[in-house]
């Protein structure tokens, strides 16, 4: 997975317990774009740092 800053992160849950998550990366911590990323979360305006799992996706700014 890479990102930059800027772009979006989603992470999606199937399931009886699912949900969705999206926030904004703020900083990536690898120069090659790979995790781990700083989060602000949109639903809450929190900011995390984070290594995304298999449910996570990446949309890039345009």
């Amino acid at each position: 997975m890479m990102a930059k800053a800027g772009d979006r992160i989603v992470i999606e849950v199937e399931g009886p317990h699912g949900y969705r998550r999206e926030g904004l990366i703020t900083v990536v911590g690898r120069i090659d774009g790979h995790p781990p990323y700083q989060v602000r979360w949109l639903d809450n305006d929190h900011t995390t740092l984070i290594f995304p799992g298999p449910t996570a996706r990446i949309e890039p700014t345009p």
